[in-house]
């Protein structure tokens, strides 16, 4: 219905800063949203063979719609949080009925498959008994070793593009960007992120800090129980849905873009590609060219880390129908029953 009412109304709704939908494209997804709540449906009943293939095709068509829907959603969130406006009113509802689209199609399609392979539609096992008891949650936990190392790991990379961006902010110069070039092309910024720059802090980097704070919450488990510095929300167990929407919606945007700036960097300064050239406050093809590079690492990194922190979180957090144990295959019964005999 929102699609349709911007398409008819001739409302201008950015998918980036440069590309905006046309009405044949916002009549597009609003088809696809129909398509999407009748799949959703559809899964709510017993279906037989073709009904079960065309509704999970259906859910397969539509998640990534959803998902690339909301890939300027960070941007937005960064100008938020540094109080600059909203660049678009259209574009940030637009990001966020995607996102929300996204998360409960995503949540559909994880129940239905759990139910067509005959397990429960909540947890997730195959326990024998109904599908309405109570769940048991279980207790806070630290991430595997391996899983923190990689993690930590992956998070190096913003080191170099959080570096430069901090010599700016802190009046110096740096792969063809001088301080009084970076200050004019910031000089439209609102008061707090002026601020924030009088002190070293660049905004992007305040909002990648936020990020790395989401990402040890999903290691630590402080992020399963709310700590002490909460005050009134401490002991109390956190939603599982908290730290696992914002995670997995804005990793798949920051590891898909920032594999994206790793490709273009290198096929351009190898002259695969065209140079890129020099662009505000960059003064060398060169020092745009590394940016480029700094920026791939650091938001592939972010994106792959939230990925597998979040995978992590979700293994951990799983919650089991209490008092339903899981069932034991016939097959391994019958070993057991041979084994003692």
């Amino acid at each position: 219905m929102v699609q349709v009412t911007w398409a008819a109304s001739g409302a201008i709704v950015p998918w980036s800063p440069d590309v905006a939908y046309a009405p044949a494209v916002q009549l597009l997804l609003a088809a696809l949203a129909l398509l999407a709540a009748a799949a959703c449906l559809a899964t709510t009943r017993t279906l037989a063979g073709r009904g079960r293939v065309t509704s999970a095709a259906a859910l397969i068509l539509t998640i990534p719609v959803f998902v690339m829907g909301m890939a300027s959603l960070p941007a937005h969130v960064v100008t938020l949080a540094s109080f600059s406006g909203v660049d678009s009113v259209t574009g940030l509802a637009h990001d966020v009925v995607s996102a929300v689209g996204a998360a409960l199609l995503i949540l559909v399609a994880l129940s239905y498959r759990r139910r067509l392979r005959g397990r429960c539609p909540r947890c997730g096992q195959d326990h024998p008994g109904g599908f309405d008891r109570t769940l048991a949650h279980p207790g806070p936990s630290l991430a595997p070793k391996r899983t923190r190392v990689a993690v930590h790991l992956l998070m190096c990379g913003l080191l170099p593009w959080a570096g430069v961006k901090t010599i700016w902010t802190l009046g110096g110069d740096a792969i063809g960007v001088t301080a009084d070039g970076w200050r004019e092309m910031n000089a439209g910024e609102s008061g707090l992120a002026k601020a924030l720059a009088s002190v070293g802090i660049d905004v992007t980097v305040l909002a990648a800090m936020a990020a790395i704070f989401l990402l040890l919450g999903l290691l630590h488990p402080w992020g399963q129980v709310f700590p002490r510095w909460t005050l009134f929300l401490s002991g109390r167990r956190v939603p599982r849905l908290l730290p696992l929407l914002p995670a997995w919606l804005s990793s798949v945007g920051l590891s898909v873009y920032g594999a994206f700036l790793l490709i273009l960097a290198p096929l351009s300064a190898t002259g695969v590609l065209p140079k890129l050239e020099p662009s505000g406050a960059f003064t060398t093809s060169s020092g745009i060219t590394w940016m480029v590079a700094f920026g791939g690492l650091a938001f592939a990194g972010l994106g792959f880390a939230l990925i597998v922190a979040a995978r992590s979180y979700s293994a951990r957090t799983r919650p089991r129908c209490a008092g339903a144990e899981r069932r034991v295959p016939a097959t391994a019964s019958r070993a057991g029953r041979t084994a003692h005999t």
